[in-house]
């Protein structure tokens, strides 16, 4: 907020409306795009879990266990998110949001199964918990005037830690290792979607002034995806701890 209050005082009463307008377009166009993203994994995965012969290119239909080609889409969506960080100054903002799409669409192949393996009401209701959080949590984000910017090492270190975990759990299958998880997992998230909230925010306002339309497209695909992953994720760590199984 001390960063917002000094454009405010340096640019002047009409400068800082013009501010406030283009922060309004730019989180209105980081939250469209996250939720088209939402919709496009939402639709693919449904096609695709609720399709036998499809889901059988992946995964057991039986056991629901990913075969190699399966593997390969689990992993996907992390070595995408590597690629189009390394990728991003090479491409226009345009490209960066069709390279969200094709994410978002990779990323429902890897959710596919969940149609298979849990109820459709729970998953109905699942999502409609994680997006009620994720509505609170990134709205606290936006408008808390505490800096939050102190958490990101520790939430992305216990990023790390849950992933490292996850893998270690794939060999030892314990549930209760899978049950921590979880808990954690959500609770990471759950923080993740306030500090990028307001890391979305922040960034807007410390350039805002420089006028760089291609930047701030690119930002704004930038911060959907940031977004769509906490919101991802979260859902996926409270399925696992509230959703019915088949």
């Amino acid at each position: 907020m001390a960063e917002y209050r000094t454009i405010r005082t340096a640019a002047g009463t009409s400068s800082a409306a013009q501010i406030d307008e283009g922060l309004r377009t730019h989180m209105n166009k980081v939250y469209g795009t996250m939720s088209v993203g939402m919709l496009i994994t939402f639709a693919v995965a449904w096609a695709v879990g609720t399709s036998p012969e499809l889901l059988s290119v992946f995964r057991d239909p039986a056991t629901l266990r990913p075969n190699i080609l399966g593997y390969i889409v689990m992993f996907a969506p992390l070595i995408m998110v590597f690629a189009f960080g390394a990728a991003l100054n090479r491409l226009s903002a345009a490209g960066a949001q069709l390279f969200f799409f094709a994410f978002a669409a990779v990323m429902g192949l890897s959710l596919s199964w969940i149609f298979v393996a849990f109820t459709g009401f729970s998953i109905a209701q699942v999502f409609l918990v994680t997006s009620i959080a994720f509505a609170g949590l990134s709205l606290w984000g936006y408008t808390t005037k505490k800096d939050i910017s102190g958490w990101g090492s520790f939430l992305i270190m216990g990023v790390i830690g849950i992933l490292v975990a996850m893998i270690i759990n794939l060999f030892l299958q314990s549930p209760a290792m899978h049950y921590a998880i979880s808990c954690i997992g959500v609770l990471i998230f759950a923080g993740l979607t306030a500090y990028d909230t307001q890391r979305i925010k922040a960034t807007y306002l410390e350039h805002a002034a420089h006028g760089d339309s291609e930047w701030l497209g690119k930002a704004a695909i930038i911060g959907a995806l940031n977004l769509y992953m906490d919101f991802i994720n979260m859902f996926m760590f409270l399925l696992q701890l509230l959703g019915n199984r088949e």
